[in-house]
């Protein structure tokens, strides 16, 4: 492989008659040894299809001014200790073919979140050996040989006016349970069913656009409505509990008879706070059978592209990172999961773009979402 005009890691020779491993391995060596030699490694990565003009995240637009520029943003490009996420970012611009003109602008000021949330999705459908394109209405056309969906990016913003924009801040375990069970699902099924019920210019809907229709449809959401502050974690970290009994309009229990894990479940009508209520189950509401599933992930963040970065030899000098949270227990009698601490970069460490996203089927859904290789 070896960069073309614009920087991305491209094949440039290919050899496809190697009967095993150890050939493969041998013949790669002698080919990059002979490259090294006598190559022209600017001439040898030109493809000729190459666009003029390559996305550059990083680079503030010419008549852009400081105060115009997202917090984060600035963070993400000046702190030292942004650096593996920078690199991973410039990597990961030049391959985007983004429909949106407004892209890096939004980026760069007011939608840093919803724009970074993109960029993360993008990079986990590549992962999973997906072909993404970037459309005008919804936000990805995914593809692969065993599979193809859609997929409209959507987030969870901070709310400006109405009770709303009154958070609860919970800090007890009772106060994080009502938040958990009225806040939290209102602000999903806002986001969610502004996408559900949105009607374009040409009076079509998501799944009836040219370019996907009769394809599996798939929102994709992000909690991002308030920030973590200085002692206080995000509201990210803890409102992944309210999505699923939203979605479903079930909560389930647990408890341990004889010895082993019996769970049941309840349904659940409505979420409220304060004066306002909606209807729970969002996989019930008229026309949500053209949502093929919700897929959700806490994980769209700096910190992600820092780890991944750190993991590709680009992390910061001076610099340790850690990540911490919980996994599943595979005891099938477990009643929570497993905590754990880990020190990115070290031997035997791995984490992918995907491990912390989470796929929530519609059983109702007109066309499932079935896209096992």
């Amino acid at each position: 492989m070896a960069r073309d005009r614009i920087g991305r890691f491209r094949a440039v020779k290919l050899d496809t008659d190697l009967r095993t491993i150890r050939q493969a391995e041998g013949a790669l060596r002698l080919e990059i040894a002979e490259v090294s030699r006598n190559a022209n490694l600017e001439e040898l990565g030109l493809q000729g299809d190459e666009p003029n003009s390559p996305i550059k995240l990083l680079d503030v637009l010419p008549g852009t001014t400081e105060d115009q520029l997202h917090p984060y943003f600035i963070e993400l490009r000046d702190s030292a200790s942004r650096k593996p996420a920078r690199a991973v970012i410039e990597e990961i611009g030049p391959w985007l073919t983004v429909a949106d003109p407004h892209f890096v602008r939004e980026f760069q000021r007011h939608q840093f979140d919803q724009r970074l949330w993109e960029l993360y999705l993008w990079a986990m459908f590549r992962e999973g050996g997906y072909d993404v394109e970037h459309l005008e209405a919804p936000d990805f056309k995914v593809s692969a040989p065993w599979g193809e969906f859609s997929v409209e990016a959507t987030t969870v913003a901070p709310s400006q006016s109405g009770v709303m924009a009154d958070h609860p801040n919970p800090a007890s375990e009772a106060e994080i349970a009502e938040f958990l069970h009225g806040y939290m699902p209102i602000k999903y099924g806002s986001s969610l069913t502004g996408k559900l019920n949105r009607v374009s210019a040409a009076e079509r809907r998501y799944w009836e656009e040219p370019e996907v229709e009769g394809l599996p449809f798939v929102l994709a959401v992000a909690d991002f409505h308030k920030p973590a502050e200085l002692g206080a974690p995000g509201s990210m970290t803890m409102s992944q509990s309210a999505i699923w009994p939203y979605l479903y309009g079930r909560t389930f229990h647990g408890e341990m008879v004889d010895g082993k894990l019996q769970t049941s479940s309840t349904k659940i009508e409505s979420h409220t706070y304060k004066n306002k209520t909606i209807e729970s189950g969002f996989f019930e509401l008229p026309d949500s059978e053209n949502v093929s599933a919700v897929i959700f992930s806490n994980a769209g963040t700096i910190a992600k592209f820092d780890r991944i970065g750190v993991m590709g030899g680009f992390g910061a000098p001076n610099h340790k990172y850690l990540r911490m949270g919980y996994r599943q227990d595979p005891n099938p009698n477990a009643m929570v999961p497993k905590s754990f601490v880990e020190e990115v970069g070290e031997e035997g460490y791995y984490e992918g773009w995907s491990d912390e996203l989470q796929v929530f089927h519609n059983p109702n859904a007109l066309v499932p979402l079935d896209v096992t290789p």
